[in-house]
């Protein structure tokens, strides 16, 4: 297939564009800078001027491809309510464009975007969490009414040693208050996968996925926020402490709205339907391998 990828440069897009060329397909890669296209360009791809905001730029991409893997997202949570909507309107375009074919369109969303007390969330839990993400999933199910070929992979915390999705952030907090801090009993929950497993997904479901089937990238269901504290707090050498809820928002700014939140997330139903087994490191032992100095 000839398939447009947006964030096509970023940390997941990057390998999703290396998995798509390896096994065979054409790139098309979405890139708003000379530097993106020449990396592009070097991995064997093609190049498609524009970004998440360009609303023509992606319905000229998405026109132009067999296939759409969407994995750009504005990473700037301070304005994250903001740029969830710019998703929404990135994945109206493009939908647009593919309505009423069967070319796959695959759209990023969250496993938080599910929310489900008590239980680790399935493929099959709806978008019904406060978190604005879900957004995504609403233009999703918007193009899926308009006869469009939508799936979605819902992310957790996808890492690698280099960066670890929202925790790569909580370094940053930790480094800044000298403490490595968690909420409670810090017994709350972040599902994890390995950078190269979601990657592996992602083609997965462009080559084999069902129209409006739901996919959760999860390789660890559940690590707690006092592991993560931990090891972050081995990593930097610095004391890990316990923060009540009401010391929490102010301690972790913007990161307040998540890091208490226990969210666990199965993929069993992704597993048995794709047969996607992820095979990476596990989140701690990626976090163990941070190069802190």
């Amino acid at each position: 297939m000839r398939v447009f990828v947006t964030g096509a440069t970023g940390f997941i897009g990057s390998v999703v564009v290396r998995e798509l060329i390896e096994a065979g397909h054409q790139v098309l890669g979405l890139s708003r800078s000379d530097a993106g296209a020449e990396s592009l360009i070097a991995a064997g791809a093609q190049v498609h001027r524009g970004d998440v905001e360009d609303l023509e730029s992606l319905r000229s991409g998405a026109a132009q491809a067999d296939g759409v893997i969407h994995t750009a997202f504005i990473h700037d949570f301070a304005k994250f309510v903001e740029n969830c909507e710019i998703d929404r309107r990135a994945i109206e375009a493009m939908g647009d464009v593919l309505a009423g074919s069967d070319r796959p369109f695959v759209i990023t969303s969250g496993t938080g975007a599910a929310s489900t007390p008590g239980r680790p969330s399935t493929e099959d839990d709806a978008a019904n969490s406060h978190i604005p993400r879900v957004a995504s999933e609403q233009a999703a199910d918007a193009a899926l009414a308009e006869g469009a070929h939508v799936s979605v992979v819902r992310l957790p915390q996808v890492h690698d040693p280099l960066k670890q999705g929202l925790i790569s952030p909580l370094i940053a907090v930790a480094r800044e208050k000298g403490v490595s801090a968690y909420v409670g009993d810090g017994l709350n929950r972040w599902p994890a996968v390995h950078l190269l497993d979601a990657a592996h997904l992602y083609k997965l479901v462009l080559e084999k996925g069902t129209k409006g089937t739901r996919y959760n990238a999860v390789g660890e269901e559940g690590v707690t926020a006092k592991e993560i504290a931990e090891s972050l707090g081995r990593g930097l050498n610095l004391p890990v402490v316990s923060l009540s809820p009401e010391e929490a928002g102010e301690h972790f700014g913007w990161m307040g709205m998540f890091v208490a939140h226990d969210m666990p997330a199965s993929s069993a139903l992704t597993q048995e339907r794709l047969g996607w087994r992820p095979t990476g490191p596990g989140l701690i032992a990626d976090l163990d391998q941070v190069g802190y100095l």
